[in-house]
Order: C-alpha cells, then sequence, then structure tokens
C-alpha cells in the first residue's frame, strides 16, 4: 500500500520549528480552553476539584471485577486480565442490581463431566481497550454480559494494572501494534486456551485484533466465531485531521511527536504541569471523546479518571506505532465470519470513513453508525453499543443465559443516568436485526 498522501503543508515563512509545534498544540486546545474559560467564570478551582472528588465517590464506574490472572508476553510483560465466567453471577434482579452487588466473583465452576469427558468449552468474548484506557472502559458492557456469557477482560502492556513492557523499560525496541496483537495471544492461551472465541476491540483494542490475525490467522480459522471494532482504523491514520483546519492537522502530524518524546524524557515534570492544567486537559478529553456537551458528568469524569492515570512516557511511547499501522489485508481474514464494525458519527479520532474502510472488506458484519457519539461511544452510547454486540452474539450462534426479563435501566443514550450501580445493564435494549454491511445509523 502506497503511504498515505500527506495533509498539505502550510507556507512555513518565519515560523520555527517550536513556533509550529505551539501552534498545533494551541489549535488542538483552543476548543477545549475556550469551554473552560467559560466554566471558570462561574466556579473557582477549589470548587471545581471538590466537584471532581465528589464525581469520583459517587461513580460506580470502573467498580465490576472478576477473577484475576495474569498472562506473560514474550518479552517477559506480565499481562493482568479477569475472567467471568457465565455462571459466576447470577442474572440482574428487577432493580438493576445482582446479589453480589460488590462486584466479588463467586468460586469459579468446573465444566460438568459426562462418561468421563468435560463439557465442551464454551465460547469466550474478549475485550481489548483502547489507548489510554483499561479494561475498565468496558464498564457497562460488562455490566450488560455478566452471568450471561463467558467473557476476559485485560490491560494493555503499560496500561492499568498490567506491568510496563520489559522490552520498552530497556529501550531495546518500541513500542508495535504487533507486540500488542502477540500480548493478546499471550492472553488468550492463558485465559481462554480452549474453545471457541469472539473478539472485541475498541480503537487500539481492535488494532491489537487485527495484529493478532496477521501473525495467527491459524487462530482466527481455527477458533474465532466473530469479531467487533467499535471506532478503530485498519491504517491511513497520518491523515486524520483530529477536527482541525489543514495548518494545524499538519503541525500535529510533524511534531506532536516529538513533543511527546520531550515530555516522555521529563515525565515528573510533564505529570506536574498536565495536574497543574486539569481543567484543560478535562476540555480536552470530553472534545475529543464524547459526541455532544450532554454527556453524563460522572462518565466524563470516568474518562478522564482512565485517560490521566496513564502516565505520559506511556503516552509519548506508543504514539508512534500508529502512524506505521496498517492491517487492510488482516481485516480481510475475518471476512467469512459474524462481525461488527461500529464508529460513533462524531468520532474525531479514528473518524467514520476508517470504519467504513474495514465493513468494505467484511462482508458479514453489520456496519453501525452510532448517532451523536464520539471516540468512546462504548461509555457514552453503551445502550446502542450493548444492542449491536448482544446482535453480533446471535448471529454468532451464542446461547446467552437469560436474564430476570425485567427492563434494565437506561443508558446516556436514553436519557437516564447510566448504571444506578455496579451490577446494573444500561441501555440493553432489544436485539436488532444487522443488515449487512449497509451503513445504519442509530
Amino acid at each position: 500500500m502506497a503511504d498515505p498522501a500527506p495533509v498539505p503543508a502550510p507556507a512555513a515563512g518565519g515560523w520555527s520549528r517550536a513556533g509550529i509545534a505551539g501552534a498545533a498544540i494551541g489549535v488542538l486546545a483552543a476548543g477545549a480552553a475556550a469551554a473552560v474559560a467559560a466554566e471558570r467564570l462561574a466556579m473557582g478551582r477549589g470548587v471545581r476539584r471538590r466537584a471532581r472528588q465528589a464525581l469520583d465517590a459517587a461513580g460506580p464506574y470502573g467498580t465490576l471485577r472478576g477473577t484475576p490472572g495474569t498472562a506473560v508476553a514474550d518479552d517477559g510483560t506480565e499481562l493482568y486480565y479477569e475472567v467471568e465466567e457465565a455462571d459466576d453471577f447470577p442474572p440482574a434482579a428487577p432493580d438493576g442490581t445482582t446479589p453480589d452487588p460488590a462486584g466479588t466473583t463467586a468460586p469459579r465452576r468446573r465444566r460438568r463431566r459426562f462418561a468421563g469427558r468435560r463439557d465442551p468449552a464454551p465460547l469466550t468474548v474478549v475485550f481489548s481497550h483502547g489507548y489510554c484506557l483499561t479494561q475498565d472502559s468496558w464498564h457497562f458492557q460488562r455490566a450488560a454480559l455478566r452471568g450471561r456469557v463467558r467473557t476476559v477482560y485485560w490491560d494493555q502492556r503499560s496500561h492499568g494494572r498490567s506491568a510496563r513492557g520489559i522490552s520498552q523499560l530497556a529501550g531495546d525496541e518500541p513500542v508495535t501494534i504487533e507486540q500488542l496483537g502477540r500480548d493478546l495471544k499471550a492472553v488468550l492461551d492463558a485465559a481462554a486456551p480452549e474453545g471457541p472465541l469472539l473478539l472485541v476491540g475498541h480503537s487500539m483494542g481492535g488494532m491489537t485484533v487485527m495484529a493478532l490475525a496477521d501473525q495467527f490467522p491459524d487462530l482466527v480459522r481455527d477458533r474465532v466465531a466473530g469479531a467487533a471494532f467499535l471506532g478503530t482504523s485498519a491504517g491511513d491514520l497520518g491523515r486524520v485531521t483530529f477536527g482541525l483546519p489543514a495548518a494545524g492537522a499538519w503541525a500535529v502530524r510533524h511534531f506532536v511527536p516529538g513533543v511527546l518524546k520531550a515530555l516522555g524524557s521529563r515525565a515528573e515534570l510533564a505529570e506536574r504541569g498536565r495536574q497543574a492544567t486539569a481543567d484543560l486537559f478535562a476540555g480536552i478529553i470530553k472534545h475529543y471523546s464524547f459526541g455532544t456537551e450532554g454527556v453524563d458528568p460522572g462518565v466524563a469524569r470516568f474518562a478522564e479518571r482512565l485517560l490521566e492515570s496513564t502516565p505520559i512516557d506511556v503516552v509519548a511511547e506508543f504514539y508512534p506505532a500508529f502512524a506505521v499501522h496498517e492491517k487492510d489485508e488482516a481485516v480481510a481474514l475475518f471476512r467469512d465470519l459474524p462481525g461488527l464494525v461500529l464508529v460513533g458519527d462524531r468520532d474525531m479520532v479514528t473518524p467514520p470513513a476508517h470504519s467504513e474502510r474495514i465493513a468494505a472488506r467484511l462482508p458479514d458484519a453489520a456496519f453501525e453508525v452510532v448517532e451523536d457519539a464520539g471516540h468512546l461511544a462504548l461509555l457514552e452510547r453503551p445502550d446502542r453499543v450493548n444492542d449491536a454486540l448482544a446482535a453480533l452474539l446471535a448471529r454468532a450462534g451464542v446461547q446467552i443465559r437469560a436474564g430476570s426479563g425485567a427492563e434494565p435501566e437506561a443508558g446516556p443514550g436514553k436519557g437516564k443516568r447510566p448504571g444506578a450501580g455496579p451490577g446494573a445493564r444500561p441501555g440493553a435494549g432489544p436485539v436488532r436485526r444487522p443488515r449487512g454491511t449497509s451503513r445504519r445509523t442509530l
């Protein structure tokens, strides 16, 4: 594949390299800064800090836990994962809670034996999260599926509870998407060594699934029953403009990697700067994560916490990998399987055109565009995402344990606060019949 065409460069004139880099960052932050400035007029810094603390204390997001385990990557990096068996949790009660509201797990049950043989291994749904997130970003999907199907959630290297990448700490090699694909293989070997698989990836997690297929095509052929690619890309990420004008997009592409590398080399100082500009940072996160201003404040704060928990040197470490990510041929390995390609119509990080490109190679995939949603549609519109995943599971022939039949509490897309408690099933509405690769706006 030819190299992506560069975004046209502006006439440099007398601009210095530092000046262009500063301009790029300034343009990137401009919209968020305006919103933050308006907010400052009405609210003091101490009040804002107390509001964030109150949201942190009140929100149940990210509190669901499963049975922990550790996989070891090929370079020795320890990768943290959690397993939830289908019978670890009873179905949700009418009020959306379970008898296990604290999110603890019951003892793992062994598969039954008949005539000396075990039952076949159940299908496992494996969730891979995105850049600067953790497995907790799947909170609403986890709440909807627990007690219904076997699931595995894991933290990518250097994210969440997983260890820092050993190869990166040693300075031996940079992070690559290919390495993440091998990491996922290590998690599968440890957490789901047998039985069919349904792979779900968001953003960098979707790229991880592509890299797994690229390096282990026999695994896809022999064990994968379906795949979901949410807000992700198969390549050409160098052409993404992040909603900026040409000058800003060109500057971001050419200078942000160097700026991040410089910040990563002075991580402690950079972290202090990030904390000092918390309001601006929160504004940028909200601008690029969500499609509307009306997102639930608790969800917005949860996303902010996930992103700010990623050390700046990890942010810098991973960023260059996206520029060389090209996996069109790997996507095609899923073409004969039930699939889902889903994107928010206001996603500025992996815009809808990238999902259209993936869907074009997957004739058996449902292609869904979620209205008024940004890059974190899984948090912003969990009802829509959960419905689409439920439809994919049905197409893959998965028998999901029946619930109580109660109507679950609505998610943010239905105008209510998502997830009244850790056991709630936000927005798990009726399953809609997918329509191949035709574009469907929800």
